[in-house]
């Protein structure tokens, strides 16, 4: 993953992560029965238990959170002073409300039954908007007698730093301010040691028979067949008053449910013939708007819930570069927001250098101290040459000149920042080495302590030059350049195709190991190739950096036993010194990973292939929970009969594992829009055996838009061309 030194393994408190993994994510053991529920609107997200409630010490993770803040960490709800029976619940398809049936359990008053379990329905409705949590309790008795109910909220607020909740210590914290007690609530506020006030108002409709600092209760005398409800509205505020007024529960539900459709509705475009698919396709969509926060530069998709509900730069380049095809919004707000925050100068503690572009950008109180580097933080290698390649990919399929003149001087920059701080040794190839010593000891995708290592198993020093990292600035040359070209710069644009194939020669010189049949994981700090077989190989597809007949291996050992699982590829090849299937990179299953991969194999027309990997991830999205692809999983064989292994820390929605299903249908279909030819291809369009048909439609160039229709005939797909709006041509390549 992109976002810190993260381990699987578990270690003792009292031993705590090495240094050099500093940002290690602690992992709590749930409950059996624990089932999370996750939440997020803007810069807020809720993790929620099924009930609806946030138990401390249940779940770490579990609370409410605003811009970095836990505001919210323990909320529950009791009936007569039990907890509920849990009937059911769920997160809407839309992802807006979390809908929970409870029940009361047998209720005694002086040894007599007084209230038989299943007479009083509890039903929980929530969501955010706007940093409100807002809350809509109802009871209703379905006895035929009154029942005397006594509903009671425990809540507190502790206000800690998302990096607390992960595991990290600090050595003080700031003050908890006294409770405010008002008629109908209660403000909770904290003074943090960056001098920022941070409240929580929670507010109750109506106004609770009686409140402390820390409960509220309500009576009710309900009749038979009768029912009440009870408003509470959980207002996040980082820095400012808390405003004295929200929005009314119906009219904020209304605005909510309104722009997620309305979103939605916008970037759904893929239906087929098979349910579930479309359960895939649709959950994947929903969780990407969801995801995706308006910033002052368009959308940009926030990494992953809980950890990294935050702009990241290489998640968010691969998250649009997986959607472009069918959404290239996405790809501008990405593209405007990281030439907005690109590095201007070299500030060692943010490893940050001129034109290199974001790693990853945090709101909270030890960001903001500098108690973690990530307020604002460029530790990554691969974020750069990426954005010129998303960059150039947009150009291609949008055609918008104006937009990539306004970032011109950004790509430019970022091309200075390649040959010139990227390869600060002169050898031709993008190296890392962090800065700050308590940046990240590694900056490409894998960057957990342990996940660039030699043969034996030893872990690899730097400077560190990855494969792929390499194959990224391949790519950056060749986007660069016809970016040039197109802006009237010709010799700039000749320069920069031959430094590409410069690149290419040296690149096959220096990585490719014959008796692997595959690329180096690496080069270390002597030089030295890491000769692993690893995932990474495969992201060299999807530049086109390899050789025809080097691909051809590369792409064979990707899908062979000692790689594929079943679920997917694995990051590490099973024969491997350092393989562990339950580690963070190590030999798990990523499903961005598979489709980057999957990507470059269509590049090569290795189409067979292809349909192998989405299928095998189309069957994870069956076994798992909302047809959410995680963040990661296991790397354990496939079984009979069995559902994948999950891993213990996973973001779950995670953008760039949504985004995958959109890359690995543009993949195995070989779909190509170019609005600069103003034309879809199809090359050697392949369907998975499920689907019959899959119908794409309003798919958009800048001078038309198309409605398609794909039938699969054996082997063979047909295109029937539903509606065609404008000047737009369609061609199949075979």
């Amino acid at each position: 993953m992109t976002q810190g030194d993260i381990a699987a393994t578990s270690q003792s408190a009292s031993n705590g992560p090495p240094a050099e993994n500093r940002y290690y994510i602690q992992a709590h053991v749930p409950s059996a029965d624990e089932h999370s529920r996750v939440l997020k609107q803007g810069d807020t997200f809720a993790v929620l238990d099924r009930y609806g409630d946030v138990q401390p010490g249940r779940l770490g993770e579990e609370g409410i959170f605003h811009k970095g803040t836990r505001h919210l960490s323990c909320f529950l709800v009791g009936l007569n002073g039990h907890r509920p029976l849990f009937l059911s619940s769920a997160i809407r398809e839309d992802n807006v409300l979390l809908a929970v049936d409870l029940t009361n359990p047998d209720i005694y008053c002086d040894h007599r039954l007084d209230i038989p379990r299943g007479v009083v329905h509890l039903s929980r409705i929530k969501f955010l908007w706007r940093g409100v949590c807002y809350e809509r309790i109802a009871l209703r008795n379905y006895g035929l007698y009154p029942c005397k109910l006594r509903l009671d909220i425990q809540f507190a607020s502790d206000f800690v730093d998302i990096f607390e909740v992960r595991g990290t210590q600090r050595n003080r914290r700031g003050r908890q301010l006294q409770a405010r007690i008002e008629q109908d609530g209660v403000i909770l506020a904290y003074e943090g040691l960056d001098s920022k006030t941070r409240r929580t108002r929670l507010t109750f409709t109506p106004r609770p028979n009686v409140i402390t600092s820390c409960t509220s209760h309500f009576e009710f005398l309900l009749e038979p067949r009768t029912r009440t409800v009870l408003d509470c509205t959980i207002c996040c505020e980082s820095g400012e008053p808390v405003s004295a007024m929200c929005d009314s529960y119906d009219h904020a539900a209304e605005l909510a449910i309104h722009v997620q459709g309305q979103r939605e509705g916008q970037a759904r475009v893929i239906h087929s013939s098979s349910e579930p698919f479309n359960n895939w396709v649709d959950r994947a969509t929903a969780d990407l708007v969801m995801m995706t926060t308006e910033m002052s530069t368009g959308p940009y998709p926030y990494a992953g819930v809980p950890w990294f509900s935050t702009p990241f730069g290489r998640d968010g380049i691969i998250t649009a570069l997986s959607c472009l095809c069918f959404n290239p919004g996405l790809a501008r707000g990405v593209l405007a927001f990281l030439a907005n925050t690109q590095a201007r100068a070299t500030i060692p503690e943010q490893d940050a250098e001129p034109g290199k572009i974001l790693h990853e950008m945090r709101d909270g109180e030890m960001a903001a101290l500098g108690e973690v580097p990530f307020g604002r933080y460029y530790g990554s290698v691969d974020a750069t040459p990426l954005f010129v390649m998303l960059a150039g990919a947009y150009f291609e399929r949008t055609a918008d000149l104006d937009f990539v003149q306004s970032i011109w001087p950004n790509i430019q920059a970022a091309m200075t920042w390649i040959h010139k701080y990227g390869d600060k040794d002169g050898d031709g190839f993008v190296e890392y080495a962090r800065d700050s010593p308590r940046g990240l000891l590694h900056q490409g995708w894998k960057d957990s302590h342990d996940a660039i290592f030699h043969a034996d198993g030893s872990l690899a020093s730097g400077p560190i030059a990855l494969c792929e990292v390499q194959a990224y600035v391949y790519a950056a040359y060749e986007s660069a350049a016809g970016l040039a070209h197109a802006l009237g710069a010709g010799e700039l644009a000749d320069a920069w195709l031959s430094k590409a194939g410069v690149l290419q020669k040296r690149f096959d010189q220096a990585f490719w190991c014959p008796e692997l049949g595959t690329c180096a994981l690496a080069l270390d700090g002597d030089k030295r190739p890491c000769r692993v077989r690893a995932s990474n190989a495969g992201h060299c597809l999807l530049s086109g950096i390899l050789r025809p007949d080097h691909a051809v291996q590369v792409a064979e050992s990707l899908v062979s036993d000692d790689f594929f699982s079943g679920w997917g590829i694995r990051t590490v090849a099973a024969s491997e010194a350092g393989y562990n299937p339950m580690s963070y990179h190590n030999g798990s299953v990523w499903p961005h990973d598979n489709a980057l991969i999957a990507f470059g194999m269509a590049r090569y027309r290795f189409k067979e292939k292809v349909l192998k990997i989405m299928s095998a991830l189309f069957d994870t999205s069956i076994f798992l929970d909302l047809h959410r692809l995680p963040e990661l999983l296991c790397g354990f064989d496939r079984r009979h009969g069995e559902g994948p292994t999950l891993y213990p820390v996973a973001c779950s929605p995670q953008s760039w594992s949504a985004a995958a299903v959109f890359m690995l249908l543009q993949a195995s279909l070989g779909l190509e829009v170019s609005s600069r030819q103003g034309s879809v291809c199809f090359c050697h369009p392949l369907l998975l055996p499920a689907l019959r048909e899959i119908r794409i439609h309003n798919l958009a160039l800048d001078k038309g838009s198309v409605d398609l229709l794909l039938q699969r005939h054996g082997d063979d797909v047909g295109i029937n061309i539903l509606d065609r709006r404008g000047n737009v041509e369609i061609r199949m390549v075979k």
